[in-house]
This record gives C-alpha cells, sequence and structure tokens, in this order.
C-alpha cells in the first residue's frame, strides 16, 4: 500500500529554491496590504492567481491559508518566504471575479483576502462531494526511458490502449476496460512508460436540475414587444448596457427575461439571474427549468457538498443559466452574457455582515467589468435605481400595463380610526373586511391576508406598572408564540417561559397585546370555521420543501385563505385570488429609518398585485391609522412614479441617498460607557480629518455620535455615527486616513457599512 502511496505522491509541500516568480497572496484577515511570496520551481505551473496557497505567516512562521490574487517576476527588493503548497488543482476565481472583489474591498471598505473567503462556498474550498482518484497517461516519446524495458503481451496491450486514449483516465476505468488487474497498469508506472497521479473528481455527477413542465412561449404585448426589442439588441450587441425595467404587477416581466436568456444561450453564452429568495419564488423557478435544460439554482438551503458541485459545474461551464439569491452574484461563468437583478429593490439583496455588500450594485459593477447588459426589474424600484434611470446612467424601459390589458385591482383604504370595534376575543379583521371575505369565499375565489408581524402577542405587557417583558440580551419586547407557549426575541433567539405575576411589581394579570400571525390565524380558525387556511412565516416554514408544497395546495385550491409574512407578498401568481387583505400597514412607518416610506409603498404595492390576475379580477382592502399618507394613498392608486418624486423631493431637502452616499460606523462592546466614549472618540478622529482632504470642497457630514434605536443587542451596547456626503471618493479617503492611525480600545467592536440598509 504505501509503494501505490509513494508512486502517485504529488509535490503538495516543498522548501525548494524558488524561482524569478513570484506571488502576490492576501489573507482571510483584517490586513489591507498583500504579501509577496517566491514560487519553488515544481509549484510554477500549479501557482496561478485565484488558488489557495499555504504559506508561513509572521515572525514565528505559522503555517497560514491565503489567496494569490497575482504572479509576476517582479523581484521585491526584500528577501521573500517561499509558498509552502498549493491547496487547489485549479483556480476557485476567474480573473474578472478577481477584479470584481478587489473593487469591492476598495468600496465597501473591507480587507481584499475576506472578501475572497467570504463569496466562495464552503463546499468548493474543501472539496466536499469530491473524492481523490488515480489517473494514468502516457510518458512523451522525448521522455521515454532507453533502452527501452521488457513488457509482458498484457503490459504492452494496456500500453497500446493507453496511448489511443485522448486524455488521461481512470486506473480502474482502464483496468476494467482490458479486463486486467490495477498491477499491470502501475508497473508501465513502474518501469517509466506513463505516468500516474492523483486528481479530485465528482463523487456523484447529477447534472443541474432539469425538471419542470415546458410550455409554449405566450405571445407578447405591444409593451413588452417594445421591451423585447430593446433588450434583444443589446444581448446581440453586447457591452456594458444598464436597464431598468419598471413593469407593473403581472406586466410580464419574467417573459421578458426568458427570451433575453434564450438569445444569449443560444449564442453559447451563460447568464446569471439574481431573485431575492429562492423559496419564496417556485413559480418562476420552474418556469426557467421549463424553458432551459441546464439550469443551476443557488439558494441557502443548499448543503456544502451541492453548493461545490454546483460551483465546479458553473466553472466548468457545465450551465447555461444560473438563478440564485444574493451569493449568487459570485458564481464563477466562463462566458458570461446577461445579467438579471429581479426584484431589485428588494432589502435581501444587502448583506449585514462581512463583507457588507450589495448584490445589486455589485452586479452592476460585475456586468460593467465584463462588459455585458444588465436588466434591474421591479414593480418598485429603489429609489437609488430610478434616480439613477433620471440622470440616464440607466436605460428605462416600461411595462405599464398588465398582460391581457387585465385592470390593476382596486384597493380600499380602511381607516381604523372610524372603523366600528370587531366582536370577540380576536379584534385583527375589521367588519369591513370580515364581510368582504365572506363575499369573497362564497364566489369561491381565495384570499391572501398579509400580517408583518410573526408570532401570537407581540408583546406582554404589565397593567399595574407599564412594564413590557424584553429579552435579557436585546433592548427590544418578547413576543409571545403560543404554539410553543414561549416569550421569544426575534433578534437572538432568547426564550423563557410566560412569567405567573409581573417580575416587577408582582401583578398577577399580565396582559398580552398586539397581534402577529399565530393570532391571525387563530382569529380566521373562529371566525371562518371549517375554511382551509395556511400560515407562511418562518416558524411554520421551517422544514426543507415547505415552500413550495404551501404554494402548490393554494394553488391546488386545497387551500382557501393564505395568510402570512411578506413572503406572501411577492412573486405568487394565482389567477382565483381576488382579494388581499393588509392587516397593518402602518407598521414600518413607525420604523426610524429615512426608507420606511419608501418600504411601506413598495410591500402594499407588491402585496396588491398578487390578485386580480385572472377573469373574475381583484381588490385590496388596506387596514391603516394613516390613510392620509402620501406612500399609502399612492400605494391605493398605483402609482409609483407619482411616489418617487415625492419621496425623491424629500430625500434631497435632507441630504440623504440617492442625492448623497451614506456610511454608518458601528461600534459595539459589553460596556456602556467604555462605547459612548470610544464612539465620541472615533467620531472626533473623523472630523479633524476632514480639513485634510485631497477635495477641500467636498462636503462629508458626520452625524452623531448616539445611541443605535436598538440600543443593546445580543448582549452588547451599540453606538454608531454617520457620514454623508456627494462625494463618495472623499468618503473613502476620510474612511483610510482615520483607519492608518487609528487604533481601536480592546472590548470594542467596529464595523463599517457603506450604503447601508438597515440602521437599527
Amino acid at each position: 500500500m504505501k509503494a501505490q502511496q509513494n508512486l502517485f505522491a504529488q509535490d503538495s509541500e516543498s522548501a525548494a529554491e524558488p524561482t524569478s516568480l513570484f506571488a502576490e497572496v492576501v489573507f482571510n484577515r483584517p490586513l489591507e496590504q498583500s504579501f509577496t511570496y517566491g514560487i519553488p520551481r515544481q509549484l510554477e505551473a500549479r501557482v496561478q492567481p485565484g488558488v489557495r496557497v499555504k504559506v508561513p505567516l509572521g515572525r514565528g512562521d505559522r503555517p497560514a491559508i491565503g489567496y494569490c490574487v497575482a504572479v509576476s517576476g517582479k523581484s521585491p527588493s526584500y528577501a521573500v518566504k517561499p509558498i509552502l503548497a498549493v491547496l487547489d488543482d485549479k483556480p476557485l476565481l476567474t480573473p474578472p471575479l478577481l477584479e470584481l472583489t478587489r473593487w469591492m474591498s476598495d468600496y465597501y471598505f473591507c480587507p481584499w483576502g475576506q472578501v475572497l473567503d467570504a463569496i466562495v462556498p464552503a463546499g468548493a474550498k474543501e472539496g466536499v462531494g469530491l473524492r481523490q482518484k488515480l489517473f494514468v497517461e502516457p510518458v512523451p516519446e522525448d521522455r521515454l526511458p532507453i533502452p527501452p524495458p521488457r513488457l509482458t503481451s498484457r503490459q504492452r496491450t494496456a500500453l497500446e490502449a493507453l496511448r489511443n486514449e485522448s486524455s488521461a483516465i481512470e486506473i480502474g476505468v482502464l483496468a476494467e476496460r482490458l479486463g486486467c488487474g490495477p498491477s499491470v497498469i502501475q508497473q508501465l508506472i513502474r518501469k517509466g512508460l506513463a505516468r500516474g497521479f492523483k486528481q479530485q473528481v465528482e463523487a456523484a455527477r447529477p447534472g443541474p436540475e432539469t425538471h419542470g413542465a415546458a410550455e409554449p412561449p405566450p405571445v407578447l404585448s405591444a409593451d413588452q414587444q417594445q421591451v423585447h426589442t430593446a433588450l434583444s439588441e443589446a444581448v446581440a450587441r453586447g457591452g456594458f448596457q444598464p436597464f431598468l425595467l419598471h413593469g407593473v404587477t403581472g406586466s410580464g416581466k419574467t417573459e421578458i427575461y426568458l427570451r433575453a436568456i434564450e438569445q444569449c444561450v443560444d449564442q453559447g453564452r451563460e447568464a446569471l439571474v439574481l431573485v431575492p429568495e429562492i423559496s419564496l419564488t417556485p413559480q418562476t423557478i420552474e418556469r426557467f427549468r421549463g424553458r432551459f435544460p441546464r439550469v443551476a439554482v443557488l439558494h441557502s438551503h443548499l448543503s456544502d457538498s451541492d453548493r461545490g458541485r454546483y460551483w465546479r459545474q458553473i466553472a466548468a461551464g457545465e450551465v447555461q443559466v444560473i438563478v440564485g439569491a444574493r451569493s449568487a452574484v459570485f458564481a464563477p461563468t466562463r462566458q458570461l452574457g446577461l445579467i438579471v437583478v429581479d426584484e431589485e429593490h428588494e432589502s435581501s439583496f444587502k448583506q449585514e455582515t462581512t463583507p457588507r455588500y450589495h448584490a445589486r450594485d455589485v452586479a452592476v459593477m460585475r456586468a460593467r467589468l465584463e462588459g455585458i447588459p444588465i436588466v434591474l426589474g421591479s414593480a418598485t424600484p429603489s429609489l437609488e435605481s430610478w434616480h439613477n434611470a433620471r440622470r440616464g446612467r440607466y436605460r428605462l424601459l416600461s411595462l405599464p400595463r398588465r398582460v391581457l390589458d387585465l385592470p390593476m385591482p382596486s384597493v380600499q383604504l380602511i381607516d381604523l380610526r372610524h372603523e366600528p370595534s370587531a366582536r370577540g376575543p380576536y379584534r385583527a379583521i375589521s367588519p369591513t373586511l370580515e364581510r368582504a371575505m365572506r363575499e369573497t369565499l362564497n364566489r369561491g375565489g381565495q384570499i391572501i391576508l398579509l400580517l408583518n408581524r410573526r408570532g401570537f402577542s407581540t408583546f406582554l405587557l404589565c397593567p399595574a406598572c407599564g412594564e413590557a417583558m424584553k429579552c435579557r440580551f436585546c433592548d427590544v419586547a418578547l413576543t409571545h408564540h403560543r404554539d410553543r407557549d414561549v416569550l421569544l426575541c426575534h433578534y437572538c433567539g432568547y426564550e423563557q417561559p410566560p412569567p405567573e405575576c409581573c417580575p416587577h411589581c408582582g401583578l398577577r394579570q399580565m396582559r398580552f397585546l398586539g397581534v402577529g400571525t399565530e393570532k391571525l390565524e387563530a382569529e380566521l380558525a373562529q371566525k371562518f370555521p371549517g375554511v382551509p387556511s395556511l400560515r407562511m412565516d418562518s416558524d411554520s416554514m421551517r422544514q426543507s420543501g415547505a415552500h413550495a408544497r404551501a404554494f402548490e395546495a393554494f394553488r391546488r385550491g386545497d387551500v382557501r385563505i393564505l395568510l402570512g409574512t411578506q413572503m406572501i407578498a411577492k412573486g405568487l401568481d394565482f389567477p382565483n385570488v381576488t382579494l388581499v387583505g393588509v392587516i397593518q400597514a402602518d407598521f414600518a412607518l413607525h420604523i426610524p429609518d429615512f426608507r420606511s416610506a419608501e418600504r411601506t409603498f413598495q410591500l402594499l404595492a407588491q402585496v396588491a398585485g398578487r390578485t386580480g390576475r385572472g377573469p373574475a379580477g381583484g381588490r385590496v382592502l388596506v387596514q391603516t391609522f394613516n390613510p392620509e399618507q402620501p406612500c399609502i394613498q399612492l400605494a391605493a392608486r398605483h402609482d409609483f412614479p407619482a411616489f418617487a418624486e415625492t419621496e425623491l423631493r424629500h430625500r434631497q431637502e435632507l441630504s440623504y441617498p440617492p442625492f448623497t452616499r451614506l456610511v454608518r460606523i458601528l461600534l459595539r462592546g459589553k460596556e456602556a460607557d467604555v462605547v459612548r466614549q470610544e464612539a465620541d472618540r472615533l467620531a472626533e478622529a473623523f472630523r479633524q480629518q476632514l480639513p485634510r482632504l485631497a477635495n477641500r470642497k467636498a462636503m462629508v457630514r458626520i452625524l452623531g455620535p448616539a445611541e443605535t434605536p436598538v440600543a443593546r443587542l445580543m448582549g452588547y451596547y451599540r453606538y454608531h455615527f454617520q457620514m454623508q456626503s456627494p462625494n463618495v471618493t472623499a468618503v473613502h479617503e476620510l474612511l483610510r486616513r482615520v483607519w492608518s492611525e487609528y487604533k481601536v480600545v480592546r472590548g470594542v467592536d467596529v464595523s463599517v457599512d457603506v450604503d447601508p440598509y438597515n440602521l437599527l
């Protein structure tokens, strides 16, 4: 056995003399610079940009794993250490991806090595799903031993068969084909007539999923044809061309994507489609699988083995279309021809951990670097994208009408300030909405109810002292989940049983207040007994495939009422849904965030678009305490352009994005006073650097520091401050100046979030 291992040993580690080639290496550590290492002669062919290498790091020369980002013949002026080993047979990252991650490192102010390590799946780095097998190939004629060794008849037959192979072949496969044992081929290697080596191959190689019912493409409407013509010309012409596709719900945006992708695939190129969350859009995924034979679907529920397999298949050019959530923007395609970002306004495209990138913006930069078109689509575009279209940076394409000229659903606002109180123990559904639901059910229609709050009661209050039960580790109220009879923190996961009496004053009559999806489910059971309903939220949809099963039951009509959080507000097309009810339209309005009105409009417009997609039409009832709010009024009229103009004027007056760039500096630690003092010191360091900026006229405004709206989270006290500037270059210069001199005190974590979406 030892002889066989030596026969196929690779020169994985060596301390041989370096040649004149040198590698630049970065590490998954908070280090800004790259490090230069010499490449030993026997590793020259294997060291390429995009592979991982093992190198000695630091004064103690401790082995560390880094990414090779460049190879050159330029010798540094100082002595360098040699690379110890190469960990990958092929580069994990393509040259365009290396260039993209270099930009991400600069723009999002994150070390390059941390960016690289974050975007490569663990299954690809660790080779999960691969098996190491033994391969053999003939030795070239100019390297054959002289005199030639004596061979048995079986060895001569094996050598002749090996020379007839077009490429290296696995030893076991060749031996089975010849009807001999592996030892016959191993003798050819020992005699210098063949070369043996180890190579990793897929343990199982099922191809990309291809199921899905193929349906003939529908006839395009006049609006669709106009948009399709513009995109078709762009795909045929190539080059970087960004499009913003604004189409009302039900206008046929997905069909536009499919036709552009078909043209791209016909050219022999790949297409990348980003969606907010795969599990929430099963209908869209099925349409892609029905139109293309080789589709890779990347989502959060994949195992490391599946992620690694898809990554390798994409890198090998075995996939035509990649459909995935946020991280799919880094798919290692070989010939990318088109990028589509569906529902581009979705906040889930923003990564909230290092590196804090926005997948939509990274996709635009990738399209620019690779010189290809990109389509950003939404019924409610982000104001950043809408502003870019107004300025001419994006080309605006419009689908103002639904397919088949179906009308937009009528929207009725229910003013809860004047609505009669509902009777009974549950009062989330107003009398007006209840009547509409009964009418819909009597006519055979289906209903969607939106309530963007999980749990049964959203807080537990003492009526005597006014204290609400809060999380031990977070500055938030605990939510009562009656299914498990626990009080749960939706931020850190802390849970406890409901107390029998108030822990502050001892009163034994605590009140469960507020409405979550569990309580709404109980109200439906009480008011509509016998009517099959289904709750969809992150608590009820934990099992793999639960989303797809729920949507299929709703499609078949086994479920008449679908209720849930925002996961039911987008990507669904059920023609029999004739009523949508919004239980609390005001919730997002009260969040201390300059995007609260935009998020409220988007959620209402998206959920309203789930109805009226069939011949029976549809209507929407919105319960609100603030019917006069412009975002609610304009959502009821399906008037996104008017909302965008109103909100953009407001943003410009307050110098908020998209008219300025925003950077958030967040500090957290276990001791509140230490964090507060460090926040003051760091903010002052930024202010002192303002006069030293290269562009003296660049306006940079520093707001804060102050406690975050959620002052304590997961046991950490939190302070933050913000920087606003119309000049992003000035902000980046300011960050580099401060960070080159600043040393954070022990016990305080500092994070930088460029273009933040979460300000809590």
